[in-house]
Parts: C-alpha cells; sequence; structure tokens
C-alpha cells in the first residue's frame, strides 16, 4: 500500500513538469491540442496526489507505525478524529497536504475555464503545474511522507499536544486553503504578462480566484485567533507571531488586490499596480511557508528545523526574477487609460486604501524579518514584540477604518460639495453622537475613543448605504422592504458582499479596541477562600489529580459570582504529556456579553494552595462575531450572480461555434 503512495508521488511529479512544459509551449506556439495535453496532465496530476493522500490516510487509521510519519505523529489510543487530523500535523504530512489542495486548485480552474480565456489558460495551467511540480520535489527529495523505519514500534510518539484540539480539523486546512490559492490569481498575472493580452480580461478570473483563498484566509486567521485564546494560556488572542504575521501578509495585499483591480475595470488605472499585487501575494504565502517549515524561527505555530528552506528561497527567487523580468519587459504596453481627475474621488479612496494596507504590510514584513536579519549580519538574537506593532500599526489601522467607511460614499471620477454633503453629513453625526455616549462610559483613552467613533462611523455609513438602496428599490418595484433588500443585494453581491465585510471589519475593531481596557491579576487562594477581582468573587472549591500512562493532569475546581449571583464552575487545567516532555495549559472561560473572565492555573503547592493569572478582557464576543460577519459577506460577494452564469453560459455556446484562438498546427 505504501508503495503505491510512493509511486503516486513519482507519477505526479511527472505528470506536472508535463503540465508545466506543455501548457507553456501550447501558448507560445497556439496550439490547442498541446493546451489540452497540458490540462489533462494538470488533472491526472490532481488524481495522483488524491491516491497518495489516501494511502497515508489509510497507514494513519490502520496504526502503520512502520512509516515514520506515522510513528511520530500518532498512536494507539488517538481518536478517529485526531488521527485524521494528524495529517496536516507533521511537516511531510502537511505538505502532502498542501501540494493535493494546490493540484485540487489547478483542476478547479481547468475544469471552471477549459472553454474561456483561451488566450490565458495556457499559461495559467503552465504556472499553476510549477508549482505542483515545485511541491512534489519536496515531497520526493527534501519531505518525504512514505520513508520506512527499518522495524515497526509498538506504538506511535502521538500527535503533538498543542495540537489536539477540536479546531485542528479546520484552522490549518483553512490556512491551507487561502495560502495555496493565491498562486490561482498569479498564474492568470503572468499569464497576461506572458500572453501580451494585458487588458482588464485577466482580472476577471483573477479576481473570483482571489476572493476565494481571501476568504478562506481570513477565515484561518480568526479561527486562528480563537485556538490561541482557548488553548495557548496566555490571555489574548493575537500575538504578532511571525507565524501569525506570515498569513496576515498575503491576507492584506489579497485586500488591496481587491480593492485595486475595480480602479483598473472601472477605470483602466492602476494596470501595473494590480499585478505586483497579484505577483506580491504569492510571494507572501512563500515567504511564508518559509518562516514556518525551515526552522529558522521559534514559534509555537512553527515546525521543527528541516532541510526545506533552501527549496523555498530557491522557488522564491526564480518567482521574483522571472515576474520582475516579464513585468518590465511589458511596461510599454501598460500605460493608464485615464488618469486621476480629482483628490476627492472613489479612485482616490482605493488608492489610499492600498498605501495604508500595504504600509501595515511592510510593518508587519519588517518587523517579522528584523531580528532574523540582524542575527544574520551580527550575531546577536533580538526580538520585536507586540508594543513595537501595536504602535505602528494602530494610527494605519484607524485612516483604515476611516476609509472603509468613507470609500463608498464617495463618487467615482469626482465628487461635488453638495454629494459629500449628502453622503457624509448623517455618519458624520452618529458619529459625533457616540463621542458622549463612549466619555460617559468611562472609555477616556484617546485612541480607544477614536476607533470605536470611527467604528460607528462605518457602521452608519454601511447601514444608510444599504437603506438608501433598499428604498429605491421599493419605490420602483412595490416590494417590501426586506424582499428588496434581498433582491437589491443578490443583483448586486459584489458591491453588497464587500459592505458586509466593511461592517464586519467594524466589528473586529471594536474587539480590537477591547484590548485597550484589558485588566489583569495574580492570585494565590487556599481551598474554600474566596477572593474578589474588580465586580467578581471567586472562591477556589478543591484540586484534583489525575494521572495515566501518557499525561499527568492537575485540574482545579473555582466558583464564580457576580453581585452575589453564582455564574458557574470555572476548571483550569495544567497538563504534562510524559512523551513530548511537554507541559499545557487549558484555561477555564466565562464568557458574557461584553466581557469574558479568563483564568489560568498558574501553580500549586502541597498545603493546598494555588497560584491562578485572571485576565477581563472585554469587548472579546466582538472578534468573533466580526469573524462570522466577514465569512458571511466574502462567501455573499463571491457567489455567482445570474449575469455571472448567463456570460458563463454564452462563453461555453460559443467555444461551440467560433473558431477557437489557439490553431490547431
Amino acid at each position: 500500500m505504501i508503495d503505491i503512495g510512493y509511486f503516486a508521488l513519482c507519477a505526479a511529479l511527472t505528470f506536472s513538469g508535463y503540465a508545466t512544459i506543455s501548457s507553456f509551449a501550447a501558448g507560445r506556439k497556439n496550439n490547442y491540442a498541446l493546451a489540452r495535453s497540458g490540462e489533462n496532465a494538470a488533472l491526472v496530476t490532481c488524481g495522483l496526489l488524491t491516491v497518495a493522500v489516501i494511502v497515508l490516510w489509510h497507514a494513519l487509521l490502520t496504526h502503520n507505525f512502520q512509516v515514520q510519519f506515522v510513528a511520530e505523529n500518532s498512536d494507539l489510543s488517538m481518536p478517529i478524529y485526531y488521527l485524521v487530523t494528524s495529517l496536516w500535523g507533521g511537516q511531510a504530512g502537511s505538505l502532502l497536504f498542501w501540494g493535493w489542495i494546490l493540484s485540487i486548485y489547478a483542476a478547479a480552474v481547468t475544469i471552471t475555464y477549459r472553454n474561456r480565456y483561451r488566450d490565458l489558460m495556457p499559461y495559467a495551467v503552465s504556472m499553476i503545474s510549477l508549482s505542483s511540480f515545485f511541491y512534489c520535489i519536496l515531497h520526493l527529495f527534501s519531505a518525504d511522507p512514505f520513508t520506512l523505519l527499518p522495524t515497526m514500534p509498538e506504538n506511535g510518539r502521538g500527535l503533538n499536544p498543542l495540537l489536539q484540539q477540536p479546531l485542528m480539523a479546520i484552522h490549518p486546512p483553512m490556512l491551507y486553503l487561502g495560502m495555496v490559492g493565491m498562486v490561482v490569481p498569479f498564474a492568470f498575472a503572468m499569464s497576461a504578462l506572458l500572453s501580451g493580452k494585458l487588458d482588464a480580461t485577466w482580472l476577471r478570473p483573477a479576481r473570483r480566484w482571489m476572493l476565494i483563498p481571501w476568504a478562506f484566509l481570513g477565515a484561518g486567521l480568526l479561527l486562528g485567533g480563537k485556538w490561541a485564546y482557548v488553548e495557548l494560556g496566555w490571555g489574548g488572542y493575537w500575538g504578532w507571531d511571525p507565524v501569525e504575521n506570515s498569513s496576515l501578509m498575503p491576507w492584506l495585499a489579497g485586500t488591496a488586490f481587491l480593492h485595486s483591480i475595480m480602479v483598473q475595470e472601472r477605470r483602466g488605472m492602476l494596470k501595473v499596480w494590480n499585478l505586483v499585487l497579484a505577483i506580491l501575494c504569492y510571494s507572501l504565502c512563500i515567504l511564508g511557508t518559509f518562516i514556518t517549515r525551515s526552522g529558522i524561527i521559534s514559534s509555537v505555530h512553527a515546525f521543527a528545523e528541516s532541510n526545506v528552506g533552501p527549496f523555498f528561497v530557491t522557488f522564491l527567487i526564480l518567482i521574483g526574477i522571472s515576474s520582475g523580468v516579464l513585468l518590465y519587459y511589458r511596461l510599454p504596453e501598460l500605460g493608464p487609460d485615464n488618469k486621476l481627475e480629482s483628490f476627492v474621488s472613489r479612485e482616490t479612496a482605493f488608492l489610499l486604501n492600498n498605501w495604508i494596507l500595504l504600509g501595515i504590510l511592510f510593518a508587519v514584513l519588517w518587523g517579522t524579518l528584523f531580528p532574523l536579519i540582524s542575527e544574520t549580519f551580527t550575531g546577536q538574537q533580538i526580538t520585536i514584540g507586540p508594543p513595537f506593532f501595536n504602535q505602528v500599526n494602530t494610527p494605519l489601522g484607524l485612516i483604515l477604518i476611516f476609509l472603509t467607511g468613507a470609500g463608498p460614499l464617495v463618487a467615482w471620477r469626482r465628487s461635488s460639495a453638495k454629494s459629500l454633503k449628502k453622503h457624509f453629513a448623517r455618519p458624520f453625526l452618529f458619529a459625533l453622537l457616540s463621542v458622549p455616549v463612549l466619555l460617559g462610559a468611562g472609555i477616556n483613552d484617546f485612541y480607544a475613543c477614536v476607533s470605536l467613533t470611527l467604528c460607528c462611523f462605518v457602521i452608519s455609513a454601511i447601514s444608510l448605504e444599504f437603506h438608501a438602496g433598499t428604498t429605491a428599490r421599493m419605490r420602483n418595484t412595490g416590494e417590501g422592504y426586506i424582499l428588496a433588500m434581498y433582491r437589491l443585494s443578490s443583483k448586486n453581491r459584489r458591491r453588497y458582499g464587500g459592505y458586509i465585510t466593511h461592517v464586519a471589519l467594524a466589528l473586529l475593531f471594536v474587539g480590537f479596541t477591547g484590548k485597550a481596557f484589558t485588566t489583569e491579576k495574580e492570585l494565590v487562594l487556599q481551598e474554600s477562600e474566596t477572593q474578589k477581582f474588580g465586580k467578581y468573587d471567586l472562591t477556589f472549591e478543591t484540586l484534583a489529580f489525575v494521572e495515566n500512562a501518557g499525561m499527568q493532569s492537575t485540574a482545579a475546581a473555582l466558583s464564580l459570582y457576580l453581585n452575589g449571583d453564582r455564574l458557574g464552575t470555572l476548571l483550569p487545567e495544567r497538563r504534562y504529556y510524559k512523551a513530548f516532555d511537554q507541559g499545557t495549559t487549558e484555561v477555564s472561560i466565562y464568557s458574557g456579553l461584553l466581557e469574558d473572565f479568563y483564568l489560568i492555573l498558574v501553580g500549586w503547592s502541597e498545603d493546598g494552595t494555588a497560584k491562578f493569572q485572571i485576565y477581563i478582557n472585554p469587548l472579546v464576543k466582538f472578534v468573533w462575531l466580526g469573524s462570522i460577519v466577514l465569512i458571511l459577506g466574502s462567501i455573499w460577494a463571491m457567489w455567482p450572480t445570474g449575469r455571472d452564469r448567463r456570460i458563463a453560459r454564452a462563453d461555453d455556446q460559443n467555444a461551440l461555434t467560433r473558431k477557437n484562438p489557439l490553431e490547431l498546427n
């Protein structure tokens, strides 16, 4: 069975290499038959990698510990749930999973556009297949998931304790679907440069296939925050960890791309900029993968030291040089169709939005890479922590949230004073009215007050845009309010899906702002002792010890009261996993409407006393609410409209009746 998996990897290497070369040659020679051959090879590659994944899953589920990956990442006691998710719990398996997802993207793009974008598709298939070829090389020469041990152990080591969490089934696949999917817009950008078809045609498939990984990556980032919050035991959901940053950077670049392409589609501007952003998105994904998997950094998210780093560096340099040369070659053909007519225009708002996003991206990139650069040249290890990132990104974030609300209110080309007054008056009024309310609630921190005021501005601006469009439709159709809003947003999914994500960003910023009001305290309690922290009373009930063959556990039981009313029992826990010589913290959280009571068991002594760390985290629920709204808005924006389906059917019909641009040779 294992031999089948290894053979499938070898065959996938061959077919992905053939798809790369044949598709590129088909684009250069306008050979339709050769293009079809390359597409078929990409589909076969997907099938072969599917076989390899199934074989490795079979080895995990049947406890074939002779396979080194299985022995290092599973054991006999693991439930099926974790046996399945352990596929991406180690280096070799996760890279195989990564390559498999990449091949699925290649197959999906090939099937979707088999009869469309025939000038672009050969090069797009070639670029995606080149990435598949690269990962097949990694599988076979650096991270072989089917390496066998000389003898079969009786049991495996098990899955890393930090990965034994229900979100393990969702968070990593979401991130992988996001990071890997960035290859598709990159491929269409490169196809535009290679084919010379530099109009807005390449943007149509690139936009849809940017929305999909952008949504997955955003969901993955937010789920990762939830995981960190409930599992790592440091009281927060985002710590500016290098691996967190590595996933955030392509999401920021993707956000900039999704905004700037609208300027090119509408006004024929920012052509070079959009190509650069598409290339940058995928390059940042490769860089992030290198940071995560090379072992050059220490992180709870990173994989152990390995030899995959040079492969990723080489691939990144190849992408950078080839795309840079092509872009320079095509520069004379990439002039704008129009010029910026007014500073007060939607084009300017989108451009400012891009600058702010790229400013945040650069700050995150510099803060992530500078310790590595410093150590390389000076030999000194330095750490850049949250204070740097917060200090730099807080003012940029405030400008970004303002533009989130202001952008939809500004007209294309130019906005008159009358138009600005009409669209900005009420949102600004709502924002101003929120200030005394916030001050009355005791929010005196400057940045926090500004942030929450701007969030009120964004939510009111977007709500009024929805209301204005809905009432206009009601007058024209006689529909009820709810029905009119639904049909309005259904016919304009791109626009109103974007508005929903803007609201989500405002909700997220409300949650982020709550971090400014976090309070913490360390308590030492004896059994039956009660101490007060803020408006809460905490009673330490008992301490329990449990030990089995693989783990030692110490758990505390505490009662939580608010104004004399019992809220519930908190059960913080410390665990020690013998096989990994590793301890973990299991936090206990009471989640209220406006704040979380977050409790950590720090330590204990023989006399029955125990030490606890307490955090009061306000507004955290808005982070999780904003996450849900962001996902819903992304789905709404990317869901095909009736117009999209009609265009696709027309393209397919035309492909049957007209001469294909790739001539048969």
